[in-house]
């Protein structure tokens, strides 16, 4: 696969996975010993947050890596980090993702959420005692 189709593959598990909700297409887009892993960091991320929104702000691909900046906001509707929904909503928290992917598959993925900002908006505080 070129760069490019790496590119569109990781946007497409954004939007399919990530904003769409839509866990059956894991099994298509990651590789098959990482899926379930996937579907276990999506799924709680999505009750939590269950109109969640990540807009691409930008994908830079090398060779098999694709590196993702995101803006991410949604609205705090189910126990995120050990505290129930409030009902509050975050706005463009900045994420950052490498992506490896390989024969048409995402193989492995690393992030960093700003979670500071995204507990400052949910006005979250700390974790709970």
């Amino acid at each position: 696969m070129s760069v490019e189709d790496n590119k569109r593959l990781v946007a497409r598990a954004v939007t399919e996975v990530i904003n769409r909700g839509n866990l059956a297409a894991v099994e298509e887009l990651y590789a098959s010993e990482i899926a379930a892993a996937a579907r276990e960091w999506v799924a709680p991320f999505r009750t939590a947050f269950p109109d969640v929104r990540m807009e691409t702000v930008a994908l830079v691909g090398e060779g098999d890596t694709v590196v993702g900046h995101f803006r991410c906001s949604g609205t705090h509707s189910g126990p995120w980090m050990g505290r129930p929904g409030t009902g509050r909503a975050f706005r463009d928290v900045r994420e950052v993702y490498w992506f490896t992917v390989r024969g048409g598959r995402i193989v492995d993925w690393w992030g960093l959420e700003d979670n500071d900002d995204r507990r400052r908006q949910l006005r979250a505080g700390g974790a709970p005692a």
